[in-house]
């Protein structure tokens, strides 16, 4: 017999700078073990915006699992804006070389339906297109 399941949450947080608050007390789990755990795992993803989904037990105890980042915020960070253009079709706001679109895509291979990396940087230059980011060949 397993524990018993209180809830599962899906939430973004900070890699690497989990603090607890509001938002975890939601997921009614020892936060401050969730946060060290949590943080020693996406360390080296500061500054990036983490999907976690918490499986919280009526023990308080929980398992996570860490998804990848999502696209808008890769494509803003490899082509060095802060938000998407308010019309992409006219405004063109940012560039993406060829090879880091192919970085996102590999990186995001796991969450996306794609079979393999070409299709996937299908997806992810609609992405980056309609954000108003143009790919430019290396």
């Amino acid at each position: 017999m397993g524990k018993r399941i209180a809830k599962v949450v899906k939430m973004e947080l900070p890699g690497g700078e989990a603090k607890p608050g509001p938002k975890l007390a939601s997921a009614g789990i020892l936060m401050p073990k969730f946060c060290t755990d949590f943080n020693a795992k996406t360390a080296d993803k500061k500054g990036e915006v983490i999907p976690v989904i918490i499986t919280a037990y009526e023990d308080k105890s929980f398992d996570f699992v860490i998804k990848t980042s999502p696209v808008t915020g890769l494509i803003k960070k490899a082509a060095g804006i802060e938000k998407g253009s308010n019309n992409a079709k006219t405004t063109k706001i940012g560039k993406l070389k060829r090879s880091d679109l192919k970085k996102i895509a590999e990186y995001k291979m796991p969450d996306l339906n794609a079979y393999d990396v070409e299709s996937a940087m299908k997806i992810i230059e609609g992405s980056a297109r309609n954000m108003g980011v143009t790919i430019d060949e290396d």
